[in-house]
């Protein structure tokens, strides 16, 4: 914040006062001296921007932060469209957008059916290489759009789980049926946000599918 006053000191003063805290826990600069001018002629005022202390490091955290999830997103971007530049398809990277440790990839074009394949086999393929490419390079997840595909799965399973909260309403528990990827991920979200005061989680079956479990009881 900016305050100006007639004095370094008055200016201090009213900082302090807004911030609600003493003078030493504030970081001060200085922008302009006070002046009393030459015979009451061309004076200035003291002009200081002032911060809590600490505020200027998280500032330049986030900063920084952001800064490295833009260069992640443009490389992760520019590897893709080199990737489809030298594949069949027609294809482009709409949207590339890192937040949370999680990478999101909007892919898009004339043959994303070609893409996605029969039951969405090719864009299991396609979604479990970037995957471990992500994963490896830069520990992050990802969640990958292609067309309006994983939007379409999405609404599939929250239509899928309808079953399921009847099942716990009525049984105190319940199990999904085996889910591929993302969509495990999706149903274990949902049932966890109607559910937060029971027992939901991911159980890897003896094949080495996955399902989701809700229990009356955390573990």
């Amino acid at each position: 914040m900016r305050f100006i006053a007639s004095t370094l000191d008055e200016a201090y003063q009213k900082a302090a006062k807004e911030f609600s805290c003493s003078i030493v826990e504030l970081d001060i600069d200085v922008v302009q001296n006070p002046s009393s001018g030459f015979l009451g002629m061309f004076s200035k005022d003291a002009i200081i921007e002032v911060s809590r202390k600490g505020a200027k490091k998280e500032q330049q955290e986030v900063k920084k932060s952001n800064s490295t999830n833009s260069a992640i997103e443009n490389e992760i971007k520019n590897s893709l469209e080199k990737l489809l530049d030298s594949s069949c398809y027609n294809l482009n990277v709409i949207e590339t957008n890192v937040e949370d440790e999680s990478v999101y990839i909007k892919i898009d074009g004339e043959d994303a059916a070609l893409m996605i394949g029969k039951e969405g086999y090719r864009y299991k393929a396609i979604s479990y290489i970037l995957h471990n490419w992500i994963k490896m390079k830069y520990d992050m997840t990802i969640s990958l759009e292609i067309s309006e595909f994983l939007k379409n799965q999405k609404e599939n399973v929250i239509n899928y789980l309808d079953g399921i909260k009847q099942r716990v309403e009525e049984q105190g528990r319940a199990q999904t049926k085996p889910l591929d990827g993302i969509l495990v991920k999706i149903a274990l979200e949902e049932l966890r946000r109607v559910y937060p005061d029971m027992y939901v989680a991911i159980k890897t079956l003896r094949d080495g599918r996955k399902v989701v479990v809700v229990n009356e009881h955390r573990k």
